[in-house]
């Protein structure tokens, strides 16, 4: 059998001496990895990967000089998208440049830029890379490991159901229409099923699965976990930004902390296809990608996680906080953090409930992207999460519509979004309008659409709508103990004061701290708090607060 060669990192600078230094510099970390070549031109460059492609090599890494004569490097980045669209791109520049940099990131899907020189390189050039690399070698990974197959309907509900689920755990595998992909059919001949029975799913190992339903998927992937403790210092609820963030706090500063999250790690945040205004990403990242490398991390420290596994009850028995679970089991310790965040409300339209998971989608962007190439798109709701999905699907279907119920974006979508989404020429955005029905057959076909500012309705052709308009906090598992207000979100810490008077049952002689709840020693934290700020970062650091005030409640009063 052939050994495959290994990936390639070109460098691209018209300058010989500095492209020997690169080339040098980057053979002393990465030669044993990969095989650094380098060109002195865009053209010439382009030319290469060319050929690369026609050999059916791997480019792993792009790095470009910003001012070149002829072609710059954002130039050279941008053109090389089409050979090597998985390929990291970095761009070289000056200082003065920063600003046709910072573009490039916006613009040419450049991933970083580095200034020159980068010397010290272990300093200035490496961490970069290594992280740049690593995230290359996840997408590959990724791509080489679809080997597990999921045959289905376009138009089927258990089939994105599955879809989504083996996305959002990361879990790489093959999507096989039933009506499109021949080898569906084949693989539905072979292992004796039938199109009544889908989705069908043959994993890794050969095991076949007729309409499974996810638990059984997380049992087949081994997803599913049990606690490896009878007891913690610290149960977080919910894998969401709060939850991560709690949890790698948590496991990092010596606690034995445990994470139970019902679905997939990342929470409503993990199906962005795009969080730009993070903190320390300068490209941006996807929602998924930051739930990975969160996850990563959190068992890096020891955290352990219990996936796929639901909440049904929260007690309190003497010291203890008990969490039961819906298979029957329980959990205990000290303290405990609710990150468990909202969920998109429903789209209350006529007809639109039969057609969830057939055209009509909450969130779940990432899943069926592909599927709707060239098509028409319609997206509800005007925050940032709706603003992300307009960008995102730009890059697939045809025409982009983005409905809003007021009369602009400023009020409740960041800038930054807003500007992208006008410079998109296949993207509409329809202000004062709401989606007031829903029709199709085995699947949404056409969509009854209000203008309300003009007083006009219309119908359009439709199969696709996704919907991100507000959100509700799975809070309804809890006990009349802990404290919510009328829309079901947690209250904590001067919230539950009134007048300045603590909650009749409070049973200490303190207050509550910041995010503690009515019951000492649970802590709430993300988008389920009442008056939290809705965004990944202000979640992530209330995730990390909260661990903070567990430590003061170990070391203080309990109950």
């Amino acid at each position: 059998m052939a050994v495959m060669p290994p990936p390639i990192i070109l460098t691209v600078d018209d300058d010989p001496e500095v492209s020997r230094a690169l080339a040098r510099d980057l053979r002393q970390k990465y030669g044993e990895e990969y095989r650094i070549r380098r060109a002195e031109s865009g053209p010439e460059a382009l030319e290469a990967l060319k050929e690369l492609k026609v050999r059916d090599d791997t480019v792993a890494l792009l790095l470009a000089d910003h001012r070149m004569p002829g072609m710059t490097g954002v130039e050279f980045l941008e053109r090389s998208r089409p050979f090597y669209p998985k390929a990291r791109r970095v761009l070289l520049t000056a200082y003065a440049d920063t600003d046709a940099a910072i573009a490039a990131i916006n613009e040419a899907d450049v991933q970083y830029y580095l200034l020159k020189p980068w010397d010290p390189p272990g300093e200035k050039l490496y961490p970069v890379l290594d992280d740049l690399l690593e995230d290359w070698k996840m997408l590959d990974r990724l791509k080489s490991e679809e080997r597990t197959r999921v045959v289905g309907h376009r138009w089927s509900a258990p089939s994105h159901e599955v879809k989504d689920f083996l996305t959002r755990n990361q879990v790489p595998f093959k999507w096989l229409e039933l009506e499109r992909d021949g080898e569906a059919a084949t693989l539905l001949a072979a292992s004796g099923g039938d199109a009544d029975h889908l989705p069908l799913v043959i994993t890794d190992t050969g095991q076949t699965l007729y309409a499974p339903s996810t638990a059984e998927v997380a049992a087949a992937f081994g997803l599913t976990s049990t606690p490896a403790l009878p007891f913690y210092d610290l149960i977080v609820i919910g894998g969401g930004p709060a939850g991560l963030g709690a949890a790698v706090y948590g496991a990092s500063e010596g606690l034995r902390t445990v994470l139970v999250e019902r679905e997939a790690p990342g929470g409503q945040a993990g199906q962005s296809s795009r969080i730009e205004n993070y903190l320390g990403f300068p490209s941006g990242v996807s929602g998924g990608e930051l739930a990975r490398r969160a996850s990563t991390q959190a068992r890096r420290f020891g955290a352990e996680m219990l996936l796929t596994s639901d909440v049904s009850n929260l007690e309190v028995c003497g010291p203890a906080r008990v969490v039961g679970l819906a298979n029957g089991s329980q959990l205990s310790a000290h303290a405990v953090v609710l990150a468990t965040g909202v969920a998109y409300r429903r789209l209350a339209v006529p007809g639109i409930d039969d057609f969830t998971g057939s055209g009509v989608y909450y969130g779940a962007t990432a899943t069926e992207a592909q599927s709707c190439a060239g098509d028409d798109v319609y997206i509800v709701g005007g925050a940032n999460s709706a603003g992300q999905a307009a960008v995102f699907f730009s890059r697939f279907a045809g025409r982009v519509t983005l409905m809003v119920r007021g009369h602009n974006l400023e009020h409740s979508m960041s800038q930054y979004l807003i500007e992208q989404i006008r410079r998109l020429p296949n993207v509409d955005v329809r202000t004062c309008s709401e989606v007031i029905g829903a029709s199709g057959s085995d699947h949404l076909e056409r969509l009854r659409i209000a203008n309300r500012e003009a007083g006009t309705e219309e119908e359009v052709e439709a199969s696709w709508l996704f919907v991100f308009i507000g959100a509700a906090p799975y809070t309804d598992w809890l006990g009349k103990e802990v404290l919510r207000d009328e829309n079901g979100f947690v209250m904590t810490g001067p919230d539950l004061l009134t007048d300045g008077q603590l909650p009749a049952d409070w049973p200490l002689e303190r207050q509550p701290y910041y995010l503690e709840t009515s019951v000492p020693g649970v802590f709430a934290a993300g988008d389920v708090r009442c008056q939290s700020v809705k965004r990944v970062a202000s979640a992530v650091g209330e995730g990390a607060m909260a661990v903070t005030l567990v430590h003061r409640y170990l070391g203080g009063e309990q109950l």
